[in-house]
Order: structure tokens, then sequence, then C-alpha cells
């Protein structure tokens, strides 16, 4: 599975499974070396059977230490890979490997803990390393059988060889059924939790764009819905003004309330429409770029109570355009999002260049990330993480898009952010296409 892939906690899936399936290795080596501590005291001291004590105690001493390092490696953000967890395995047969060297080889019935290592292999590893773990405690399975330090009993000892064979292969089946009930039985459950998760990443992703496309048929809807509505709206004006119409007090009064209420659809239909960065022409009205500027720049400056904020007219001559509320609301996005940055200062400028009208706005914050820069235009592209963050420059970036312009951002040399949105002049002049359709 990918490590790309996150849950909706923003971890990745793979990352916290590969996180609980370290975590049972390093349980799993605790009570290896506990047990193998255990054995090796119980057989020295009690049964009076002489082993290579430094050498064994030397190899569980590397047990405890790399049970330390994984401890630490825990504690890392990156993700635990298959890699990881190979490498783990392959230490632990490894250090099973020396200890069955010391103690008889494989005549030692302790030899059937390689059973667990495959095991453990099969469920956590790919298949490649799943399979190098079985070649890995075959091969140390054959060499066990050529090379080893063989069992010396001490004289006088009253039990026989094979009778503590027995004795031990009883221990060693009881210790690896327990084993593998309880640490196998804790994977699965890992395993199983990371498909639930998984499962639901799908349904978030599957709500996700159902209300993409309820939200594209709510935009298509509302485009519908504007002339019908403007239509409603002549009508009833044309009613108004019927002189037998106007005469009847009753019938104006339901003539002012249907026309209230076509007044407000079309403000909900605006909504729907300014929501989505989408222009529809909607109280579009004449002007000229120079006024439609200097008009947006004041109205925000004594809306936001900005006094910060630096104007320089660069345009030159001016020209007739055809201007709306989603093209002034573009330019409002622009300017919260600077003043939100910089509070202390943010200039603007109105220039042109060639057929383009170009509205920069400079701030003296602290500039894009780079990877905020290589997202703009996109939603939720923000530092912060807040619940809607990162709309303002996507919603300015659209609407820019549909009338063929286009928002661009870079950072300035030394501190603060420039955003630059551009419009061609031929998409906004006078008897053009004010909707970008």
């Amino acid at each position: 599975m990918s490590p790309r892939v996150a849950n909706w906690r923003g971890v990745p899936v793979s990352q916290t499974a590969g996180h609980a399936n370290m975590l049972q290795l390093v349980e799993l080596r605790w009570m290896a070396v506990a047990g193998q501590l255990g054995t090796i005291l119980l057989t020295h001291v009690v049964f009076g059977i002489r082993l290579p004590m430094m050498p064994m105690l030397s190899v569980l001493t590397g047990l405890v230490v790399l049970n330390a390092a994984s401890l630490l490696r825990l504690r890392l953000e990156s993700p635990i890979t298959n890699k990881t967890l190979f490498g783990g395995l392959l230490l632990d047969v490894l250090a099973l490997s020396a200890q069955l060297y010391f103690s008889g080889g494989a005549t030692n019935p302790f030899v059937s803990l390689f059973l667990l290592q495959v095991v453990l292999g099969s469920v956590l590893l790919a298949s490649w390393s799943a399979w190098t773990i079985v070649g890995a405690t075959s091969l140390s399975f054959v060499i066990l059988t050529a090379f080893y330090r063989p069992i010396i009993l001490p004289p006088g000892f009253d039990r026989s060889l094979f009778a503590l064979h027995v004795q031990g292969m009883w221990v060693c089946f009881a210790l690896v059924a327990v084993l593998l009930v309880a640490f196998v039985g804790r994977i699965n459950i890992n395993l199983r939790t990371q498909d639930m998760r998984l499962a639901d990443i799908e349904r978030h992703a599957v709500e996700e764009e159902h209300i993409v496309r309820i939200g594209m048929l709510a935009s298509g809807a509302a485009h519908e819905l504007g002339t019908p509505l403007s239509s409603l709206s002549v009508i009833l004006g044309d009613w108004r003004r019927n002189p037998t119409v106007a005469r009847d007090a009753e019938l104006m009064r339901d003539i002012e309330e249907m026309q209230a209420e076509v007044h407000r659809c079309k403000a909900i239909v605006t909504s729907i429409l300014l929501s989505s960065g989408d222009a529809r022409g909607e109280n579009s009205a004449a002007t000229t770029v120079r006024a439609f500027v200097d008009r947006v720049v004041a109205d925000w400056i004594a809306a936001r109570g900005f006094a910060n904020a630096t104007y320089e007219d660069r345009f030159g001559e001016d020209l007739p355009i055809v201007s709306d509320v989603v093209l002034q609301q573009a330019v409002f996005n622009m300017l919260d999002n600077a003043a939100e940055y910089s509070p202390q200062r943010i200039s603007i400028t109105l220039a042109r260049e060639a057929e383009a009208m170009m509205l920069i706005v400079r701030d003296t914050g602290p500039g894009f990330a780079a990877e905020q820069l290589a997202n703009i235009g996109k939603p939720y592209n923000s530092t912060k993480h807040e619940l809607g963050r990162g709309m303002g420059l996507f919603l300015a970036s659209n609407v820019a898009r549909k009338l063929d312009g286009a928002l661009t951002a870079r950072n300035q040399p030394g501190s603060g952010a420039e955003v630059t949105f551009r419009l061609p002049l031929a998409a906004i002049a006078l008897g053009g296409d004010d909707d970008g359709e």
C-alpha cells in the first residue's frame, strides 16, 4: 500500500499499520529476551549444564540494543516501511541462529522457533521479503546441523538426552502456539483496522465527489434560472407601469410582493454563482477600467477599515468596460488575502500590459511557501489548516480563468508576496462577452 494514502486525520494509513506492526515485533523481542535469559539461567544453574554464557548473553544484549533502536525509530514521523520490518526480522533470525549455535544447533528443540519467524514474515512482509525469510531460516537450519557447539551433560545427570529433548520440544511447542495466537491475532487486528481506514477514505472520496456534482448541478441550475427570473422582473415592471394596474391598490401590493420574491430568488442565484467563482453578468454595469478599480479599492478600504493600503494608477488611457459583482468580489478576495498576511502595509497597482489589465497586489508578509506557489489557483491552498482556508485566491483565479485571464503569484526579493490579476481587455470590453461564456 502506498504510504502517500492518508486517513481522515492526515496520518498515512500504511504508516499507522507499520508502526503498530513494529510495536508488535518490539514486544515479541522483549518476550524473547526474557524467555532466553530465563532458559539460559535455568539450564546453567538448575540443571548444571554448562553453556557459553558470555557469547549467549552478548546476543541478548544485541537484542536489547536492537529493541532500543526500534523504539527510537517509532518516535519518528516517517513511515515504517517493508524494508524496516524485513531488516528487523532478519536480525531476529540471526540472533536465534547464534543462540542455537551455542546450545546444540539443530539438536536443540527450540530450533522450531524458526517457524515463528516464518509466520511473522508471511503476515507482515511483502512476498519477496517473506520468501527471503524462508530462505534465511532454512539455510540457518541446514548450517546448524553441521556447525554448532554440542551440549555437554554434567557427570551423574539422571535424565537421558532424549527425555530432555522431548520436554524441550513440548515447551517450544507451547511457546510457539501461545505467541502465534497472541501476536498474529493482534497483527490481524491491525490489518483489519487498516482496511477499515481505507474503506473510510473511499467513502469520504465518494461523498466529496457527490458534493462536487451537487455543486456543479447547483451552478448549472443557477445559470438556467437567471434568464427566466430576469424576464419575470421585466414583466412585473411593465405591470407596475400599466395605468389599469396602478389604480388597483391591492393588485399593486401583490405585484410588489412578487417583485420582492423575484429579487430574493435572483440574490440566491447570484450567491450560488459567487460561491463557485462563476460570472453570470448579473447586475453588470458599464464603466471604465479606472473608475471600476478606483471604486472597488475605495469600497474595500472603507468596508475593511484598512488604513495601510497604498494605491497607484499606472494604467494610462482609460477604456470603457463592463463590470459586475463577481469581478468585484475577485478583487476583494485578493486584497483580503494580502491584508490577512500583511496587516502593516499592502500596495495596489493598476497597470496595463499590451491589451490586458493588470492589478498587482504586494504585501510585506512572510510570502508563499514553495508548495503554495506550486498550487496557486487550487482550493484549500493555505498554510493555515482551519476549515475553509485557501479559498480566496482559488475563487479569484477561477474568475480570471473564465475571462481568459490568469492569476499568478511570486515571492518578492527580501520579504513579501506579489499577486497579479491579469484580464484581457477584450473579455471585459463594453459590448463584449462579460460573463465569460
